[in-house]
């Protein structure tokens, strides 16, 4: 089976699950929008489910390749930090359907089968950000925290906006609050000493 026929599947389940949800999407209605019989999905896919986990790894597969190329050439501490929030919000605005599958429609009951290579995926983007965050932490240009905290304190309040955004709650691009996110960032992940006051 070509590639070219999975990844006008996935497209479509994309598609269909930002217009109704998980729950309400068809095999029918995917097949339709990639314009496919019903053999070729079920030789592409087993289940409706199974096209899910597949499109949830490929989407955090994107995400993770936008904020890993934030860190390349390799940044030192504030424009890291800067890059990283601003990779997020960047990737959420430009993918937003991809977005809100990652963050708003998946669901962990049906993830169960996807769970080890969800891991690995997680895993190589937290060794490509600990690669350049441990060196920084060593020299005491980053406060020392476990890389769950970090990335709480990194990420986790523009994925506020962000998840408001991709309701719809709230219509405002979330890089508007980039400026002020960075600057909140720094003064958390930060000694006091080594923030760069301008």
């Amino acid at each position: 089976m070509p590639a070219s026929m999975r990844d006008d599947l996935l497209a479509a389940g994309l598609f269909v699950f930002d217009r109704v949800g998980f729950e309400a999407a068809t095999v029918a209605a995917i097949r339709a929008k990639a314009r496919t019989s019903n053999g070729s999905f079920f030789h592409v896919f087993g289940s409706k489910k199974e096209l899910a986990g597949a499109l949830f790894l490929e989407v955090l597969r994107q995400y993770h390749a936008a904020v890993l190329a934030a860190l390349d050439p390799v940044p030192d501490a504030e424009q890291g930090i800067d890059r990283l929030i601003r990779a997020h919000l960047d990737w959420v605005v430009s993918s937003r359907r991809e977005a809100r599958y990652l963050f708003e429609i998946s669901r962990s009951e049906w993830g169960e089968d996807i769970r080890d290579a969800q891991r690995a995926q997680n895993a190589r983007l937290a060794e490509g950000i600990e690669r350049w965050r441990t060196p920084l932490v060593a020299g005491g240009e980053l406060l020392p925290m476990t890389p769950v905290t970090f990335i709480s304190q990194l990420i986790g309040p523009a994925q506020i906006f962000c998840r408001a955004f991709l309701s719809g709650r709230d219509r405002a691009d979330p890089r508007s609050e980039a400026d002020t996110l960075v600057a909140c960032a720094i003064r958390a992940l930060r000694p006091p000493d080594r923030i760069n006051k301008q």
